[in-house]
Parts: C-alpha cells; structure tokens; sequence
C-alpha cells in the first residue's frame, strides 16, 4: 500500500459550511436540534410511536429525524418538538463577520 501524505485542514466548526451548503448554518442548527430530540427519545426510552402518543406529532417525522431527513423541517417546528418532549432550549447567537476571499467577496 502507497503511503501518501494527508493535509490536515482546520474545519470552520459547522461542516455544511465547510462542504460549501448555502444554507450551511440553518443546516447546522438544525442538526443539533435534531441531535437533541434523538437524545431524549433516547434516554426517555421512546420509540417513535410512543413520541407519537407523547407529543401527538406524526411518528413519521420522529422516524425522518432519526434517519437525519430535515428536509422537511423548518427550525421553529424542531423547537416545538423539543419542547413538546419536555424540554426548553436556549439560544445564543454570535454574529461575526465571513472571512473575506481574495476577490473580496465573502467566503
């Protein structure tokens, strides 16, 4: 086996952004949304149809977010899932500006 040297590259922390993804943030939170509902189906014990007799939201979406298809999903109805599971969340934001790219324009 020819063994080749790897460059390691320092991500930006959110890998939509790093992979190019327009939407890369909205991607990213909603990923740890949905990470935090699998967590409490998870530790609460619930399959998706007892989530559906918790919550009365669809089962189907439970499965969706399990199988990570966010697609569908907007980021104020992940908020209201969680909190229909029990739990709050707090939201911090941090605005900087984007790394500029040579031509000027923002990466």
């Amino acid at each position: 086996m020819k063994r080749e040297k790897l460059e390691v590259v320092r991500g930006s922390g959110n890998v939509f952004r790093d992979l190019g993804h327009e939407n890369a943030d909205i991607e990213q939170l909603k990923a740890i949304l949905a990470a935090e509902i699998i967590k409490t189906l998870d530790r609460d014990g619930l399959t998706v149809r007892a989530a559906h007799d918790r919550t009365g939201i669809a089962a189907a979406d439970f499965s969706r977010i399990r199988n990570a298809d966010l697609g569908r999903f907007t980021l104020d109805r992940l908020l209201a899932i969680i909190n229909r599971l029990g739990s709050w969340v707090d939201v911090k934001v941090k605005v900087r500006r984007a790394a500029k790219t040579p031509r000027g324009v923002p990466a």
